[in-house]
């Protein structure tokens, strides 16, 4: 557990670390930067590097939290990787079942094992669901996501790579838009994109979320479109 930079959550909770690339935005994942630094300080956690590992102790994290907290679930890895048993995954939802006061929030590139073990799992309302869209090669993971019984829907468009012109925003409940941070060649963003997913937003009644221009000096470029800064979150109770 710790607390997040990453502007649209509080916290995150890793009771799973560890991925694999699969698509064109995991050319620069963050998660595995993180994790080597992490290794080379010596944490146990993730003494095996970006392998998949479990971490069933962590488990007890949320209960002991006394205040309301927006959470990312998994900063560090991917739910629904095929490496995580369905098992594991089944109680690492019942925590979130367990801790209604608190949102958490769950992202994944595997969308089409979320619809398989959707109806395996409880969808209690203070969990979002979403995934991980960053061009029109892997639209179809929305289809997915909405299959799914989340209550709250939503997808983050980060890092964007390309257009996503005509996007179905039926079901969904929140868009996230950012563009790709980190060093090395950096492949950048264009106004137009974010402009137009913003008005499908506006056109459609979907929260819409600019998290940031990216480049080698995130903070530098910024965050914000058409000199305003868009931090709207979903409205939707926990209960």
């Amino acid at each position: 557990m710790a607390q997040s930079s990453i502007e649209w959550t509080e916290m995150t909770w890793n009771p799973t670390t560890g991925c694999s690339k699969i698509s064109a935005g995991c050319k620069f994942c963050y998660a595995e930067v993180m994790t080597n630094r992490l290794q080379a300080m010596g944490l146990a956690k993730y003494a095996d590097g970006f392998a998949i590992r479990t971490h069933p102790d962590t488990l007890t994290i949320p209960y002991s939290w006394k205040k309301p907290k927006v959470v990312f679930v998994n900063s560090m890895s991917d739910l629904f990787h095929p490496e995580v048993p369905l098992a594991f995954i089944q109680d690492v939802f019942r925590v979130m079942n367990e801790n209604p006061k608190h949102i958490f929030q769950v992202l994944t590139k595997r969308a089409e094992r979320l619809k398989e073990y959707s109806g395996l799992l409880t969808w209690t309302p203070n969990i979002w669901m979403g995934v991980s869209v960053e061009n029109d090669k892997v639209a179809d993971r929305i289809d997915y996501l909405r299959t799914t019984g989340a209550k709250t829907k939503f997808l983050s468009l980060e890092p964007l790579l390309g257009p996503l012109p005509n996007l179905n925003l039926t079901g969904i409940h929140w868009v996230i838009v950012g563009g790709e941070s980190g060093r090395g060649n950096i492949r950048p963003m264009r106004e137009e994109w974010a402009l137009d997913l913003m008005g499908q937003c506006q056109r459609n009644g979907v929260p819409f979320f600019f998290k940031q221009w990216g480049g080698a000096n995130k903070k530098a470029a910024g965050r914000t479109l058409m000199g305003k800064q868009y931090d709207q979150m979903p409205n939707h109770s926990t209960q």
